[in-house]
This record gives structure tokens, sequence and C-alpha cells, in this order.
């Protein structure tokens, strides 16, 4: 079998399963909707016309970073961490299939919602903001797919911290909160002190928000966007590498 079909294969089965769990759909499906609401009412508390913002732009990158976490980085990090105690990842790797298919396998239901979702909710927060479209949407599109192969790696990474599939959820709180709060997702980085605003920059998520923000904005420049791509391929490669070498395929003991 080729490693297009054991991809396809692998992905039918979990797709299979995330329908199942209506507790998971839930979590995946409903609860960023739900968060991006709530923090309307959250940025409605700041003046972001003070700070050269608007509304709409500002809401589009809290839902981007909304979307990756709550949608993508939790819910993957709890797969990886089941599929390795249920001995699923020993067992496949120990056959023909390729290390970085069996791990994409795993991810490829979670990892389509993410476009899906930030359409649709991009959409939606456009459509009500009423302040026009996007202006380079190219850089939008740049900072999801850069976004997600981040999260995607940062969920294995993840794996590392948690013994069990119970205790994942606690594995994953240090991401949820520093993550959201370096990156302008839940605090526009624009209310900092300015030099705690040239930090944060330079955090994982960051580069994905400034982005996204950029695409309906249009705000900023090629020589900005691409240090931003650049800290997200840096990051990319540090995760990337750290999970490669600690990445656990069995039950931890």
């Amino acid at each position: 079998m080729s490693h297009r079909t054991h991809l396809a294969a692998l992905g039918r089965a979990e797709l299979t399963l995330l329908l199942r769990s209506k507790a998971n759909l839930f979590n995946v499906l409903i609860i960023p909707v739900m968060l991006v609401g709530t923090m309307k009412v959250v940025m409605d508390q700041f003046d972001l016309g003070a700070a050269g913002l608007s509304l709409g732009p500002v809401m589009i990158s809290t839902a981007a970073g909304i979307v990756l976490l709550m949608a993508l980085y939790t819910p993957l990090t709890s797969i990886y961490v089941m599929r390795r105690e249920q001995l699923i990842l020993k067992r496949l790797r120990s056959g023909e299939i390729a290390d970085l298919t069996v791990l994409l396998g795993s991810a490829i239901p979670v990892v389509a919602v993410v476009p899906v979702q930030f359409t649709l909710i991009s959409t939606g927060i456009t459509l009500a903001a009423e302040e026009g479209g996007p202006r380079s949407l190219h850089l939008a599109f740049i900072g999801i797919v850069l976004g997600v192969v981040l999260i995607t790696l940062l969920a294995a990474l993840t794996t590392v911290l948690a013994r069990t599939a119970e205790n994942a959820q606690v594995a994953v709180l240090p991401g949820m909160f520093l993550l959201p709060l370096t990156s302008g997702t839940y605090i526009p980085l624009e209310v900092y002190p300015h030099a705690l605003q040239e930090v944060f920059r330079f955090f994982p998520l960051t580069p994905v928000t400034d982005l996204v923000r950029a695409g309906w904005t249009g705000s900023m420049t090629a020589g900005q966007a691409a240090v931003r791509v650049v800290t997200l391929l840096v990051w990319i490669t540090l995760i990337a590498g750290a999970a490669n070498r600690w990445f656990r395929w069995e039950p931890r003991t």
C-alpha cells in the first residue's frame, strides 16, 4: 500500500471515532464558536480605536488563535496520548507505515476542521462588522497553514508531559494559558507596554495572529510578513526537532 493509501485509511478511522463521540464533536465544533462570542464582550472593554485597531480584524485574529488552540491543539494532544496508551501507535509503527504517516493520519480529522471553522467564523465576523473583506487574503492563508503545522507539532510534543489520557488535559494547560496571552488572542498586544509587545512578537503563536489580522487590514509590508514567516519557521523547526527526539510511541512507565 502507498503512503497516500495508508494516510487515507488512518484518516477515515480517526474521523469515524471523532463522529462517534458527541463530547469530542462539541469540544471541537461548538466550544471555539462560543469562546469567540465571549471574546467579543472582552474586546469591547478595550479602547481599540485609541490603539489604532478595528474590532473586525482584531476579532478575526482572535478567532484564528482560538480555533487553533481549542479545535486542534487540545483534542489532538488527547488523541495522540490515547492512541499511545491503547498501543495503536506502537502497532502501526511496527508495520510498514512510516512514522510521519501515523502521526498525520491521526491528525487529519481535527486538522481539516480548522480551515472550515475559521472560514465560517471569519466570514460571520466580517459581515457583522461591516468593515469590508480581506485586503491581503494570502497573508491570512499563510498564517493559518503555518499555524496548523506549528500546533500539530506542538500537540505531538505536549504528549511528552502526559502519562495517561486523563492528564492530557492538564498537559495542555501551560500552552493554553501562555499562547493566547502572548499572541494577542485574548488581549490585543497593542494595549501592552511597547517593550513587552516587542518581546511577544517572537512568541510561537503571535506571527499567526499578526498574519491573519494583516490579511484583513492589508497593513503589513512584505518585509514585516517575511519576519513573521521566518519566526514561524524557526519555531516549527525547533518544535519538530524536540518532538522527533522525545515523542513516545508506547505507554510511559
